[in-house]
């Protein structure tokens, strides 16, 4: 039996705090969001900077301004009698034992019996906690450790106390999974819980182990990152992204609570160098000064010698291409000093997350769960000791006189996942493997393609059947696109067809869905001088998404984190989209100096005439939305912005999409074929590119930003045409075609690609 969650009152609006709040303003729940009142005319100064902070273009913790409307603001002293009604009060306050403990006693007096009161704490036990508290209070009461920033990280770490009622943590379980779109783990009261036991002592090794070995945060960070299937941030990325005030400050919290014997201590230790940077106000992103310095083409680094920033420049290597490509184990058996290093830090880390079995938890998948939940690994610590070999691992750790983990030693000989056909299991400590359960909501495409054969597969995608249907995932760097990414999704259209199935869903459980098409393999065309194999690439491209769009069968796409660029046309041309409530999406091809040519110039024009009914506004927003490159930060601005239809649909918890799509396919109605389009005309062909030339004078548009707003201009006009011209889908797509390809062949166009792919910063030219 669960209670029902009407109304939330949060405690505490910093960066914790205030991301709770938004994200339960998100699923439509009434909230009051307290911090303590302030001297001068607005007393409620810190909780509306704290409301301020969701409105954070870069981070947007809300998902729209209906959301912002559920969020009231005020202060401890005035407001607090307005959490007497709430259903459920999280505190989000500073990790003082003493300030919790009377917070906690002002909400016995002010809240009803049956409030449930929680922590967001990560440091303090909830015996600690609770101590001293009536019986009533700790059966109401259990920890809620959500991680940052609250809207985008999937974990939460639910602990509940010795005397917390069953019924409280199912309605906190069914509610964070179901209205909040969490993944929950239920955690024992243990130091640190999961996430960060690992997550923190991964940091703190990393770091000590890139100063002792002379290694620059470039290097590290290159290193600790993708070849890892880690966040790009790295490890000074994330103390720069976390603030190194912060970090100093959870590494000593963990110091404070951990055994004197646990491993954590030999890394926890804050360096000369980097106490000296705290002391400096050099604290990472928030004041723009940790060990990196500004961003994009301004972007400079910390010289640990000298202490000065320096210009970055990217760490690029065969040998980190490739272990990204095929697997850290490559880079694990180089013996140069990025091989060392990789070795190292993940055999320390490994190792320590293998020591936490089975005394923090007897579940390897609860840990696995945490890392990639909490901190966006690609694999958690077990799957990772499996894919890069027991036998190796245990072997190199006893050639150089470790001691090897006890849990890892007694199952050497085994995987700590099996894969049969009925579903993914996992080692127990009795050396027997047990089902990975989840609620019945929840369906991962990652889990259950290890139980699945492809039908279709090369190195960027692949397609299986599953429930009569065709899946497609894409599965290359940032999942961009290419011909053999287009080749799988043509073959599962074409086989699904063929074999009577019920439909086709491209899916995937990556970070993001598709980041667009490869800037590579555009690249490789303009430097070999082959304009002819990058216009049979355009074809290829156009005639599968009408191919997928005209197909028999419904197309439902999925899309979670980015869709973007050429991964957003996917996108447009299925028949519905069940998306993820984070789905970031549009078309991006601007920045580069390119124009969208898989049918996104098309589509966008096309659901403007739909959604206005006038042609002249539909050219002129299609013209801002692809010159401009907006993007919609989730489903709602989707809509708003002519990216998505009222008849598709967006979820919060990414771990249900693909089985609502499932669900939905027999329900789907099948998009009908485009109808020729009344063009503009020369008239507001010229109309936009005045407007170009007006901005580019008043220096907000480069002079290359006006060569390709005047291609774009002229695919949605029809350019020189007379107003009305009748314009077919295979006009506008050849319209496309040729803008591409001549932007594709200019010098400016060209240097934006390079700069993209080698510094990773956007060049304004």
């Amino acid at each position: 039996m669960t209670k029902k969650i009407k109304k939330v009152g949060v405690i505490g609006a910093g960066t914790m705090g205030a991301g709770i709040a938004g994200q339960v303003a998100n699923a439509g729940i009434e909230v009051i969001l307290l911090d303590l009142p302030t001297e001068g005319e607005d007393v409620n100064a810190l909780a509306r900077k704290g409301l301020e902070r969701l409105k954070n273009p870069e981070m947007p913790g809300l998902i729209s301004e209906e959301a912002e409307a559920l969020i009231y603001i005020g202060n401890t002293r005035d407001d607090f009698d307005k959490l007497a009604d709430c259903d459920w009060v999280a505190e989000a306050i500073v990790e003082r034992l003493n300030l919790k403990q009377q917070l906690y006693r002002n909400l016995i007096d002010c809240c009803g019996t049956d409030t449930i009161i929680t922590s967001n704490t990560s440091t303090i036990p909830i015996a600690l906690l609770t101590k001293g508290m009536p019986n009533s209070f700790c059966q109401n009461f259990a920890i809620t450790h959500f991680f940052n920033p609250v809207r985008f990280m999937r974990l939460l770490e639910l602990v509940r106390g010795e005397q917390t009622a069953d019924e409280v943590i199912d309605t906190l379980n069914q509610f964070s999974e179901m209205q909040l779109g969490k993944g929950v783990i239920l955690c024992e009261d243990k130091p640190g819980f999961l996430a960060n036991r690992v997550g923190v002592f991964a940091i703190q090794c990393a770091l000590n182990l890139a100063f002792e070995m002379s290694l620059s945060p470039a290097e590290a960070d290159a290193v600790f990152g993708r070849p890892f299937g880690f966040p790009k941030t790295g490890v000074f990325g994330l103390y720069d992204l976390i603030g190194i005030d912060l970090m100093v400050d959870v590494a000593q919290s963990l110091v404070n609570i951990l055994p004197d014997n646990d491993p954590f201590h030999k890394y926890a230790k804050t360096n000369e160098f980097v106490a000296n940077m705290v002391t400096n106000g050099q604290t990472g992103n928030k004041n723009n000064q940790g060990f990196y310095q500004g961003l994009g083409g301004d972007r400079k680094v910390i010289n640990f010698n000298s202490g000065e920033y320096v210009s970055f420049a990217r760490v690029r290597s065969d040998l980190l291409e490739k272990s990204e490509k095929e697997g850290v184990k490559v880079l694990l058996q180089d013996g140069g000093p990025h091989g060392e290093f990789a070795w190292k830090v993940l055999s320390e880390v490994l190792c320590y997350a293998a020591s936490l079995l089975p005394d923090v938890t007897s579940n390897p998948a609860d840990i696995d769960d945490a890392m990639k939940l909490g901190y966006n690994w690609i694999k958690g610590p077990f799957e990772l000791l499996d894919n890069i070999g027991h036998e190796y691992f245990i072997n190199r750790l006893t050639e150089e006189g470790r001691p090897v983990p006890v849990f890892l030693l007694k199952n050497a000989e085994k995987n700590f996942y099996n894969a049969p056909a009925e579903g993914l299991q996992v080692l127990q400590e009795t050396g027997v493997y047990a089902p990975i359960v989840h609620s019945n909501d929840t369906l991962r495409f990652s889990e259950l393609k290890q139980t699945l054969k492809a039908e279709n597969s090369n190195a960027v995608a692949s397609w299986y059947e599953y429930k009569e249907a065709a899946v497609v995932e894409f599965h290359s760097k940032a999942n961009a696109l290419d011909s053999d990414s287009l080749d799988i999704l043509s073959d599962a259209v074409y086989e699904a067809e063929k074999r009577g199935l019920r439909g086709i869903i491209v899916h995937n459980d990556s970070q993001h869905f598709s980041c667009g098409v490869s800037l590579w393999s555009v690249r490789e065309c303009f430097e070999i001088n082959d304009y002819q194999k990058l216009d049979n690439f355009l074809k290829h491209f156009q005639n599968t998404m009408l191919q997928m769009r005209d197909s028999s069968l419904p197309v439902v796409s999925a899309p979670v984190g980015m869709s973007i660029g050429g991964g957003f046309e996917v996108v447009l041309h299925t028949d519905q989209v069940i998306a993820n409530t984070n789905s970031v999406m549009g078309l991006v091809e601007s920045s580069v100096g390119l124009i969208p040519s898989g049918g996104g110039c098309k589509e966008v024009l096309y659901r403007w005439n739909e959604k206005l009914g006038d042609s002249r506004q539909a050219a002129w927003n299609a013209f801002m939305n692809i010159g401009l490159g907006k993007l919609a930060n989730s489903p709602l601005e989707a809509e708003k912005l002519a990216f998505t239809r009222p008849t598709d649909s967006f979820h919060v918890n990414r771990d249900h999409v693909l089985g609502i799509a499932l669900s939905t396919l027999n329900k789907v109605k099948k998009t009908p074929r485009r109808e020729p389009l009344r063009l503009t005309g020369k008239t507001h062909f010229e109309e936009m590119k005045l407007w170009l030339s007006t901005n580019l004078e008043k220096e907000l548009l480069t002079p290359h930003d006006q060569t390709v707003g005047i291609e774009i201009a002229r695919i949605v006009t029809g350019g020189d045409c007379v107003e009305g011209t009748l314009a077919t889908e295979q006009d506008l797509f050849n319209a496309e075609r040729a803008s591409f390809l001549s932007l594709a062949k200019s010098p400016e166009t060209q240097a934006r690609i390079v700069s993209m792919l080698d510094a990773g910063q956007t060049l304004r030219n």
